[in-house]
């Protein structure tokens, strides 16, 4: 297949961009920087509409995966417009692109997220609950929304609500791993939260999955079928490294420190269900966390 992705220098898209090449796939990178456009990058610009895809004419897969990262600031008024733009305009950008190709893909998967469903979900949700009030239910529904041009066009439109992905490379854990080996870990909050989590080969499995099962469209929960909740996540890993986890960081600390995007991110208790991926057949490769834990090296 030759497939056109976004975000191909994140923590998934390198994995992915690896292991579709592995597989004899073709990939395109989408760049944004015109000095490092190579044979196999295409460059576009979506905060000026510009994407540059008239010389391409059989593209089979396209895959988008980029956006401004949640956490890399504290949420102001105008980050916040920087988070869901980012989504949106690129988005929107592709949409309609690929829905005007007279050669159309076969399928576009997009990102979006289990913030979807809120930052309190009582019972376990799956890919036919509403969304929640937040902020990142706001911005993952307008996200996923923004693909409808695909998706009227007669493109398989899949968007993959992605949850916390779990690797050393990357991403949460990375950021968890320092103080940890420390001896500094411990619950966040109460640490009752649920943790919808995902490792990130699972991650990358699940969307090679869905490029070659015609039957998944729409909302997909890219989780991992047991999630756990913080206190017991922080104990396994605290167990996997041979440290305490004594210190907790308490909700009025997050709270002063992160603001809302420390409700949103860190206190946030979602349980989503990967319903779609397990009655599409996919067998996830780490059953549990502990099965996870004994598997990864950190």
């Amino acid at each position: 297949m030759k497939i056109l992705l976004s975000g191909s220098s994140g923590l998934v898209g390198k994995e992915l961009t690896k292991t579709l090449i592995s597989l004899n796939h073709k990939v395109l990178r989408l760049i944004r920087d015109k000095k490092d456009i190579k044979d196999d990058a295409i460059f576009w610009d979506p905060e000026n509409n510009i994407l540059e895809l008239d010389h391409i004419k059989d593209i089979d897969a396209v895959i988008h995966l980029a956006g401004e990262n949640i956490a890399n600031k504290r949420w102001s008024k105008k980050q916040k417009e920087i988070i869901l733009e980012s989504r949106v305009k690129s988005t929107k950008l592709l949409s309609d692109k690929i829905s005007n190709l007279d050669l159309k893909p076969q399928v576009f998967i997009s990102a979006s997220a289990i913030g979807y469903y809120g930052t309190q979900t009582i019972e376990p949700v799956n890919e036919s609950d509403p969304p929640g009030k937040s902020f990142l239910s706001y911005v993952c529904e307008n996200w996923e929304n923004s693909t409808k041009s695909s998706r009227n066009s007669g493109i398989r439109t899949v968007n993959i609500r992605i949850g916390i992905i779990l690797s050393p490379l990357g991403g949460a854990l990375k950021k968890m791993l320092t103080p940890f080996k420390l001896g500094l870990g411990g619950k966040i909050g109460d640490g009752n939260q649920i943790m919808s989590w995902i490792s990130l080969e699972d991650t990358v499995k699940s969307i090679i999955h869905i490029l070659k099962n015609e039957h998944l469209s729409g909302p997909v929960n890219l989780t991992n079928p047991n999630p756990v909740n913080n206190y017991e996540f922080t104990k396994k890993l605290g167990k996997k490294l041979s440290k305490i986890t004594i210190f907790p960081l308490p909700k009025t600390i997050v709270k002063l420190i992160f603001g809302e995007m420390g409700e949103e991110l860190l206190l946030s208790s979602i349980d989503a269900r990967p319903d779609a991926m397990i009655s599409s057949g996919y067998k996830f490769t780490h059953e549990n966390l502990s099965d996870y834990f004994d598997n990864e090296s950190l």
